[in-house]
């Protein structure tokens, strides 16, 4: 017994030393990629300036331009918010509710990405985030976590937005907005990738999720509140952040983009507001943002501004361990339609009827197309934009602009779709049970799912639908060949 005991620490020691030194070995190539510093392209950062300065010989009026208030919730859940298709008894949200019923809610809407930072990427440049250089999460400077992820992604070396891309703000900015943002940043903490040097006159926020250290708050290039920020008063900090840019900003076009920290994991809210909600904690937190949307609205109407003024309300991708995914598969993380289909709400009194809901599908790469479309802008001519323009569909309703969604975790095509089909190439799907540590990839064969019939992608109907199966097949392998060829999408 002495020596099967002996043999046993002796391999259980010899395999706690390999590990040891796996970790080792990831930790160094995490570091020697993320200290690796990152190039950008130097003649699309001039073609870039080239079509901002064009912007800027024709600006907008401002009469009739349209404000424009983005507000950008960080893993809520399609069925989160009591507006559309998606209703919740539990979490009470009148101010959301108000302006879905004044406004249009688009039921078949998608974040661009399962997960933040590319989501957030593809939001703001109106590409798929492989063309927009930011496939990945990333992760405080020189923290443990990037250096890990930097081992486990060698090959994705980009831990800010690339200077080259042009965001929604660097175009309004040249065409004669004020440009301000609150909230969570999420796509590089150092230049030239900061908010300031991506368009945005001013910016109050966070720089990452509300879960990475160290979690300061700034003041366009400087810490405003220390690390660790009270995270009890944030949605109230960047509430009275956004209220205070849109009364400075009254008399001119503005466009301010508030992306909410929550309700990303962990939850806050302060003392006298807990226990308000019948959803928890989670749902606390998703009825004091909803107070926050009401001030907004309030702030609009006082200053004049609410009829002209465009107001978006979605997330950035499905819930993560809390929330409600809706009628659907899957949850953050994933290419399911519950990792990906998210809340929208569009609201623009002169513009838009009030009572709607149309069930087209489309994109959060659709927002920038859709503000060049709204202020008759040209757009870039040196790159591909993935997006399209929904302005007739917010406006008149009618069918997507898309033939096709393409489904996007990190630089992998996972699923590609129509308006009724979508297929899923051979993957893994992962399989845990609560006991397991962590959880396995099971292969599987390529699936078709009917969403029309089957929005929980429960039942495979590849044999039953050939002619889809072979077309959206096609569709997924000319995209990926597209990709390979020319991923950044530069003409």
């Amino acid at each position: 017994m002495k020596i099967i005991t002996f043999i046993w620490n002796r391999i259980t020691a010899a395999i706690s030393t390999v590990l040891l030194l796996l970790l080792i070995i990831a930790l160094f190539i995490g570091y020697k990629v993320t200290t690796k510093e990152q190039s950008d392209n130097v003649a699309r950062v001039d073609s870039k300036q080239e079509y901002l300065e064009q912007l800027g010989k024709h600006k907008v009026s401002a009469e009739r331009a349209p404000n424009i208030v983005f507000i950008l919730y960080d893993d809520m859940g399609y069925g989160d918010i009591g507006a559309g298709a998606a209703s919740s008894a539990m979490i009470a949200t009148p101010n959301i509710n108000r302006l879905a019923t004044d406004g249009v809610v688009l039921t078949d809407f998608h974040s661009p990405s399962p997960v933040c930072t590319p989501s957030r990427a593809g939001y703001l440049t109106g590409r798929l985030a492989p063309r927009a250089g930011l496939p990945n999460v990333v992760f405080p400077t020189d923290s443990t976590k990037s250096l890990i992820f930097g081992a486990l992604t060698p090959g994705d070396t980009n831990i800010r937005l690339p200077a080259e891309e042009i965001t929604l703000a660097d175009l309004l900015k040249a065409a004669g907005y004020a440009t301000g943002m609150v909230g969570k940043w999420h796509m590089g903490d150092r230049a030239p990738s900061l908010p300031n040097d991506m368009g945005f006159d001013s910016y109050y926020g966070a720089l990452y999720s509300n879960d990475m250290e160290p979690f300061a708050l700034y003041a366009n290039r400087e810490i405003a509140v220390e690390a660790p920020a009270d995270q009890r008063y944030l949605t109230e900090r960047y509430t009275e952040a956004a209220t205070t840019f849109i009364e400075q900003h009254a008399q001119e076009p503005f466009f301010l983009y508030f992306a909410h920290n929550f309700p990303h994991d962990p939850l806050y809210v302060r003392e006298e507001r807990s226990g308000r909600s019948r959803a928890g904690l989670y749902g606390d937190v998703l009825e004091e943002i909803d107070d926050s949307v009401g001030a907004i609205v309030a702030t609009l109407a006082r200053t004049k501004n609410l009829d002209n003024t465009l107001i978006i309300i979605t997330s950035d991708n499905g819930p993560w361990f809390l929330g409600d995914a809706g009628d659907q598969r899957g949850r953050k993380g994933n290419t399911f339609e519950g990792g990906m289909r998210v809340p929208f709400i569009a609201h623009w009194p002169d513009a838009i009827a009030p009572g709607r809901t149309e069930q087209a599908m489309a994109m959060g790469i659709d927002l920038l197309p859709t503000v060049l479309d709204i202020l008759q802008l040209p757009a870039p001519t040196d790159r591909q934009l993935d997006g399209r323009s929904i302005l007739p569909l917010l406006t008149q309703g009618g069918p997507s602009p898309h033939d096709y969604l393409y489904y996007y975790d990190g630089d992998t095509l996972f699923a590609v779709r129509d308006q009724r089909f979508k297929y899923r190439a051979p993957a893994g799907v992962f399989y845990g049970t609560d006991k397991m540590p962590v959880a396995a990839g099971m292969p599987q064969k390529e699936w078709l799912f009917d969403l029309d019939g089957d929005p929980r992608e429960s039942y495979d109907t590849s044999d039953r639908n050939p002619d889809d199966l072979a077309r959206l097949r096609e569709a997924f392998d000319a995209k990926t060949r597209e990709m390979t060829t020319n991923k950044r999408g530069w003409n």
